[in-house]
């Protein structure tokens, strides 16, 4: 892996910065504080992420790089895997995830997983390097390198553990000694005494004794327990019994009260029955008398045609007088017409003699005429006079009974009406009332037969069944007063046994979790040894191997062979073949050891030839030691892209000196 490209936009001290970097060496030349070491982390952190977090350090890196008053805090990289693939990096240091770029410039962050903590995991997944081992391995730090000749151990120590378990930081030995001393301390052992584990084992031997003697009162216990138990269920029974008796009293009480409201209206309505009665008989005592009238005006007609038929008689009388004396007249008239034709012979008289009968006619019928005319005149206005009266009495008790036909109509409407009315509300009532048990059935299911205790309360007095419930719970309850009051007796004494008890539980728990402690260091030492047995056997011998051809070439054959002793830690072989341990070797020969096993571990380590960063880490060396070294990185290293750190010139005039290429950058 190659880092091509380096622009930064915003970090730390450096702004507006742009490096482009070569495949070999790199010197990155800068005086103090120019940015050599804030250039390195922003590297690590461009591919990482930069932490908030402090970490034991006095302030995080996000706080020590952010520029204050500035928004901007970006930067870009590009870099290439050993199979060619260039890769884009752009991060926002203000957010967790960058934006990854390909060679066509697409953007593939999603292609790679994304941890909840570290963001998107795609250099690991690149190159199968953490930030852990990307600063233990690829990384050199300056604050690693430069220390005085009395702190020189710790840098043996560093190189000790880091042959040893991988790690600089982690000794397998001081893990495995604070792992027993944590062992002993928060945990014991059978032989120990005053530990953890022997004070809760002696006081649970001491409270199985206690609970020995106080185990008499646990029969006792359970005996008025049990007794507790049946009278509050039967309590519950007799109290929810007490309740359906009460809910039933009130649905009777209502159904009571709108039958009583029922019964009311049919009060109304049968007054207004007898009022419909007495207006009928009214009505019926009006026709009967109307039913007079009518026949008085037909005895009337009556005897008007009986006075027409005597008036009819009597003309009949009077024509027959009438003939009579036409009759006589006509037998003068003859002997008057004879006599005058035989002896008197007087035409006057003969004239006279035969206008006489019509004459007489006319007058007959003149004041028969009259005569009648004045009888029927009369006749008729007695008859109006009547059939006026008659008429007028008609009217009056026909409008009387029209009056009663509307007070009976009115009167029956309403009681039509009232009758729907009652009839709804019985409806209703039944309904509610059928409701409200069904209610109470549902409320009551599962636990009482509702429709036995309604046939109860139809069978006897409500009130009386509630009054004898209401006695049985009291007294149920007076006998679990007792019940209670015996078990409180008991309780006191069990009450050092239930204290004892929950101490015994809580130690038991303490028991188990320390078991589970001393499991799981015990399981953790094992592991531990087995992962360091397998370094040991497998790993170090290779790194102790590639070690020792790193430090041989470094030091021109004045140290050939390295190894790693269990009670010395880091020896090394002399040009006499005495092993001697590294920490009396001097410091720059030190930092040559430690240098040549993190170069002997980087290709073991990552499936790309990982770039080496070395931040000042010639501190030490004198002019002999740095040409060296130098060589070692440009003959050895030669696929691994070299980055070098320096505020001096000594590397360019060295590798000046050697004729070798290198690209610089000066900051």
């Amino acid at each position: 892996m190659k880092i091509k490209n380096i622009k930064i936009n915003n970090y730390g001290n450096l702004e507006n910065k742009e490096i482009n970097l070569k495949n070999k060496i790199n010197i990155i030349y800068g005086k103090n504080e120019s940015g050599k070491s804030t250039l390195l982390n922003y590297i690590k952190n461009i591919f990482y992420g930069i932490s908030k977090n402090k970490n034991g350090k006095s302030i995080s890196d996000y706080e020590k790089y952010k520029t204050w008053g500035k928004e901007e805090f970006s930067g870009k990289l590009k870099y290439e895997l050993d199979n060619g693939d260039e890769f884009e990096i752009y991060r926002d240091f203000n957010k967790k995830n960058p934006k990854i770029f390909n060679k066509s410039l697409e953007e593939i962050s999603k292609d790679f997983n994304i941890a909840k903590k570290d963001g998107v995991q795609f250099f690991y997944e690149q190159t199968n390097v953490d930030e852990t081992m990307f600063t233990s391995t690829v990384v050199a730090m300056q604050n690693e390198v430069k220390l005085d000749k009395q702190d020189q151990s710790v840098l043996v120590q560093k190189l000790a553990n880091l042959a040893g378990t991988g790690d600089d930081n982690l000794s397998y030995k001081k893990v495995m000694d604070k792992l027993n001393k944590l062992q002993i301390e928060e945990v014991g052992s059978d032989r120990s005494q005053g530990r953890p584990i022997n004070i809760v084992r002696d006081r649970m031997k001491k409270i199985e004794f206690v609970l020995k003697e106080l185990h008499q009162y646990q029969n006792d216990k359970q005996i008025s327990e049990d007794k507790k138990k049946n009278y509050m269920e039967k309590i519950t029974k007799l109290e929810q019994e007490l309740e359906l008796y009460k809910q039933i009293s009130i649905i009777m009480l209502c159904k009571q009260n709108e039958e009583e409201k029922i019964k009311i209206k049919s009060s109304y309505k049968n007054e207004k029955n007898k009022k419909i009665e007495e207006l009928n008989l009214q009505k019926n005592k009006l026709t009967e008398k109307l039913n007079e009238i009518n026949s008085k005006k037909i005895n009337n007609n009556s005897g008007k045609n009986i006075e027409n038929n005597f008036n009819n008689l009597k003309n009949k009388i009077k024509i027959k007088k009438y003939i009579l004396i036409l009759f006589l007249i006509l037998i003068i008239n003859i002997l008057i017409f004879i006599l005058n034709k035989n002896y008197l012979k007087n035409n006057l008289i003969n004239i006279f003699n035969f206008l006489i009968i019509p004459i007489y006619l006319i007058l007959i019928f003149i004041i028969e005429k009259n005569k009648n005319k004045k009888l029927n005149n009369k006749i008729k206005l007695e008859n109006e006079k009547i059939q006026e009266e008659l008429n007028s009495e008609n009217e009056k008790i026909n409008y009387e009974i029209n009056l009663l036909d509307k007070q009976i109509e009115l009167l029956q409407e309403e009681k039509n009406n009232q009758e729907k009315e009652i009839e709804k509300e019985q409806i209703e009532l039944d309904n509610k009332i059928e409701l409200n048990l069904e209610k109470i059935k549902l409320d009551f299911k599962n636990k009482l037969d509702v429709n036995k205790y309604i046939e109860e309360t139809e069978n006897n007095n409500i009130n009386n069944l509630i009054n004898k419930k209401q006695e049985e719970v009291n007294k149920s309850k007076m006998d679990l007063q007792a019940i209670k009051i015996q078990e409180e007796n008991i309780s006191n004494k069990l009450e050092d046994m239930v204290n004892l008890k929950e101490e015994y539980d809580e130690l038991e728990e303490q028991l188990q979790e320390l078991e589970k402690r001393n499991n799981a260091i015990n399981l953790t030492k094992e592991i531990l040894t087995k992962a360091y047995i397998n370094m040991k056997n497998n790993i170090t011998p290779k790194f102790t191997q590639n070690l020792s051809y790193n430090i041989s070439k470094i030091s021109e054959g004045k140290y050939t062979k390295v190894g790693i002793n269990d009670d010395k830690g880091l020896i090394v072989e002399n040009e006499f073949g005495e092993y001697i341990p590294a920490e009396l070797l001097s410091v720059g020969t030190i930092d040559q050891l430690y240098l040549s096993l993190r170069l002997s571990m980087i290709d073991d380590m990552s499936k790309e030839k990982m770039p080496i960063m070395l931040d000042e880490a010639f501190a030490y060396y004198d002019d002999e030691r740095l040409e060296n070294i130098l060589k070692f990185l440009n003959d050895n290293m030669n696929e691994h892209q070299v980055i070098i750190f320096t505020c001096t010139q000594r590397e360019k005039r060295v590798l000046d000196k050697l004729n070798m290429e290198y690209n610089l950058v000066e900051l």
